[in-house]
């Protein structure tokens, strides 16, 4: 290990034990289950974007041992989660002005399973990330489907059932310039957090606007909730294939029975 690689590790650490800090007095406030304590929760939340900012910009690209990126990679997703239902909480507080005892619950519950959840489903997640982006074959394999999308421009890419359409329909709208549906068995062999998954949802943006490719991976992710299945987003650090243009794609891992392209 480097000397800058290991400082910044030391560094990450210590940025993840001032989150730790964030959550524990944000879960206090929680546990109050009062709007009125909504003002400092959201502060506290910026506070937590700011750190997590800090490690991904600065600290996270020196990273390149596979098991440290791993480690953090699964932390970071843990908070990525938590900073999302905080959100939706603080705009339903400014919505509603009243807030369901339950809806606390469920957020304190979250942050209590924090370890159970960063070394299962987040490490599942994290696990299959990474293989997209170092394993040779994955990404070759990745490659070349995203080069046929381009060169096919605007040619129909599914044509397989309504389920399909629908879900092209949506990323289209929802922003995706490309989609393609993948089943890769020793991606979806890696899995576990998610039953019987059987196909791959990539889909990609010709911008380096990370907001706008989790809001396609939500609209995605909602659809096919709404239809009873269940629905994983991964956010891939891809941002250029030697397409010659710059780009950044996401998946879902999904249980629907979506034919391959």
């Amino acid at each position: 290990m480097s000397y800058i690689e290991k400082k910044y590790n030391n560094q990450i650490s210590e940025v993840f034990d001032d989150l730790t800090k964030l959550e524990q007095d944000i879960l206090n406030l929680l546990n109050y289950k009062s709007i009125k304590y909504s003002e400092k929760v959201a502060k506290l939340c910026a506070l937590s974007n700011k750190n997590i900012n800090l490690i991904l910009k600065k600290y996270y690209p020196e990273i390149k041992r596979i098991d440290d990126k791993l480690k953090i990679k699964s932390r970071l997703k843990f908070y990525y989660d938590l900073l999302d239902k905080l959100t939706n909480f603080i705009r339903s507080v400014e919505e509603f002005q009243k807030i369901d005892d339950e809806y606390y619950d469920t957020i304190i519950d979250f942050i209590n399973e924090k370890e159970n959840l960063i070394s299962g489903k987040y490490k599942g997640i994290s696990s299959i990330e990474l293989t997209v982006f170092y394993d040779k074959k994955t990404r070759e394999d990745l490659e070349r489907v995203l080069a046929e999308k381009i060169e096919m421009g605007s040619k129909q890419f599914f044509t397989f059932g309504s389920l399909e359409t629908e879900i092209k329909k949506i990323a289209r709208i929802a922003g995706a310039d490309e989609v393609a549906i993948l089943n890769n068995e020793e991606m979806l062999k890696r899995a576990e957090f998610i039953s019987n998954p059987r196909a791959i949802i990539h889909y990609s943006v010709y911008s380096t606007d990370e907001e706008l490719l989790k809001e396609i991976g939500r609209e995605l992710k909602e659809y096919l909730i709404s239809k009873g299945y269940e629905a994983v987003i991964l956010l891939l650090e891809i941002t250029d294939l030697t397409l010659e243009q710059e780009f950044l794609t996401g998946s879902i891992i999904t249980n629907a029975n979506l034919n391959p392209d």
